[in-house]
């Protein structure tokens, strides 16, 4: 390692609340980390933590007279009861979010697919050449898949360019594997690290595992959705979830709840089920301006599906309290 990876963390937060000290950069510190530690241990002790973060409150607080708007507090509360959200749950923006059921098998797998070579798993365990830095783009027409993938090797447990080439093979025959478990009788066509050319030791081969010793920016992007995919031929929405304060953020909590509405409504009409939530800016969470639901079941009872909407924003806020706990869990 020539130079720390430069982590940049921005926002805001309330550094004191009541005048009680809210140790934000030392949690914020420990949190990344943690974080580094679990996914790229080569590089947690190679960190440079960068903060941009501020107590600015929200545009639009306007003084006049001796009346102080309430969002010039919102991250400079003098006590609890100057945080509105405890009160009631509000948009912070105008955004959609969006959920659909059920997934077809070749979902499942491509998501299955990355997890198994970029998580804890037996074949990682296994072989600890494997890389994290997992990428997939797959096309399935129903009876046959081509799909490109990344796996990177980690330098230090490869010995020699005939090494990587066996280990590549190894990840191609784990492919087949699970194709024949996962989408059995489908023709299957797998590519890997396509930019490969061993004869000039042009290979997928670094010291993390991971593009980002090179200088890879790690933003949310194209990011996967709360599903785990990105999935353009699906009904999809802009809206990445990773950044996203769980307490008022619709791109994170618009998104998890039609997924699970969707879901539910699936499970329900035993149908293709699409829900829509679009929020606007300042209105309460639980009461989004627009549901839109489509079902191809046309069996489907309308004061069922309108009751396991009402279900579902019921959860409001206590989908909050569960993010913070948990963290997105969609089943």
């Amino acid at each position: 390692m020539t130079s720390p990876v430069r982590v940049q963390v921005n926002g805001r937060a309330a550094p004191v609340c009541g005048g009680e000290r809210i140790p934000v950069e030392e949690i914020v510190a420990a949190e990344v980390k943690a974080f580094f530690g679990e996914r790229l241990p080569e590089v947690s002790d190679h960190l440079d933590v960068a903060f941009n973060i501020t107590s600015n409150s929200s545009p639009g607080a306007v003084l006049t007279g001796n009346g102080v708007p309430d969002r010039t507090r919102w991250f400079t509360p003098r006590s609890v009861e100057d945080l509105r959200e405890r009160r009631v749950r509000l948009s912070n923006d105008t955004s959609l979010g969006t959920g659909w059921a059920p997934e077809n098998a070749f979902e499942s797998f491509v998501r299955e697919l990355v997890n198994h070579f970029s998580g804890e798993s037996d074949f990682t365990r296994a072989h600890t050449w494997c890389g994290s830095d997992v990428k997939l783009m797959g096309y399935w027409d129903g009876e046959q898949t081509d799909i490109v993938l990344c796996v990177p090797q980690k330098s230090r447990f490869v010995a020699s360019r005939s090494e990587y080439v066996d280990n590549a093979e190894t990840v191609l025959a784990e492919c087949h594997r699970l194709s024949d478990l996962m989408l059995p009788g489908a023709a299957a066509r797998f590519r890997l690290n396509a930019r490969d050319v061993p004869e000039k030791d042009e290979l997928y081969l670094t010291y993390t595992g991971s593009s980002i010793e090179s200088g890879d920016e790690g933003v949310v992007g194209r990011g996967n959705r709360v599903n785990g995919l990105i999935t353009p031929l699906r009904p999809m929405n802009l809206e990445g979830a990773c950044g996203k304060n769980p307490v008022y953020h619709v791109g994170k909590l618009y998104n998890i709840a039609a997924q699970r509405l969707a879901s539910r409504l699936y499970e329900t009409t035993q149908g293709h089920a699409e829900v829509h939530l679009v929020s606007t800016t300042g209105q309460r969470l639980d009461q989004p301006w627009r549901i839109l639901v489509r079902l191809s079941s046309p069996e489907a009872e309308v004061d069922k599906v309108r009751a396991l909407v009402a279900e579902a924003l019921e959860e409001f806020p206590a989908l909050t309290d569960e993010l913070v706990s948990e963290g997105i869990v969609l089943s």
